[in-house]
């Protein structure tokens, strides 16, 4: 049987890596960063976290898989965690659709979770980027994975909620990218939900409703084009 690819890791400090951080986003910054794969991606592109429930719906698929797709056509990086449901529909579709993705990992590079997308991150680290704030032999707790949701609001432009339940995780995304200033969408079809408290919470704070894509767009830097096809949500 012919062995997996050796994974080549490169170490960084955080600033190096990042740029220059202030105050308010150093607080909860890592000292270091592991990459593996382009860290050009990260450099030179406009990126949007597209974040969600490992359960997802039908529908919250589809709509993960239309975000990425529109996302991809504007030249835009598609930044997830690599988890089951959402995240695996946002990188794979940006990966189909010929563009690029970053994946934030709450393991070592070496570690593959969920284990079922091992062959996902390995294209993703060969080819797009991985990173992760969690050296080669640290250990998997839960708690890594509030941290990777904090690191993947500091390197997006913004992040958008596709579907979450009252204790998903993915809200640890949610408050961070609020703390940091940073744009937080919310799909609509999720606000409408009239068992869910935490989208109201998020929208007292400044969150934004996802209703099309122009909306996403309008609050995202400069890139090459300035024009895409309006998507609902």
């Amino acid at each position: 049987m012919k062995s997996a690819p050796t994974i080549t890791q490169r170490e960084f400090a955080t600033e190096d890596l990042l740029g220059p951080l202030n105050e308010f986003q150093r607080r909860n910054a890592p000292a270091k960063l592991y990459t593996s794969g382009d860290i050009e991606i990260l450099r030179s592109t406009v990126r949007v976290s597209i974040v969600g429930t490992r359960h997802p719906t039908p529908e919250g698929r589809r709509r993960a898989a239309r975000l990425a797709r529109a996302l991809v056509d504007h030249s835009v990086t598609v930044v997830s965690g690599l988890a089951e449901g959402i995240d695996t529909e946002a990188h794979q579709t940006a990966i189909r659709r010929g563009g690029k993705t970053i994946a934030v990992l709450g393991t070592p590079l070496d570690y593959f979770y969920p284990r079922e997308n091992e062959p996902l991150q390995r294209l993703i680290m060969a080819e797009h980027l991985a990173l992760t704030e969690f050296a080669s032999g640290h250990p998997v707790r839960k708690t890594n994975f509030p941290r990777r949701n904090r690191m993947m609001a500091l390197i997006s432009d913004a992040s958008v909620i596709i579907e979450a339940g009252e204790s998903s995780g993915t809200l640890h995304q949610g408050w961070e990218a609020l703390r940091l200033n940073r744009p937080l969408f919310i799909a609509k079809s999720v606000v409408e939900q009239a068992d869910l408290q935490w989208p109201k919470e998020m929208l007292d704070y400044g969150a934004i409703v996802l209703t099309n894509t122009d909306e996403l767009l309008a609050e995202l830097p400069p890139s090459p084009s300035n024009s895409l096809a309006d998507v609902g949500f």
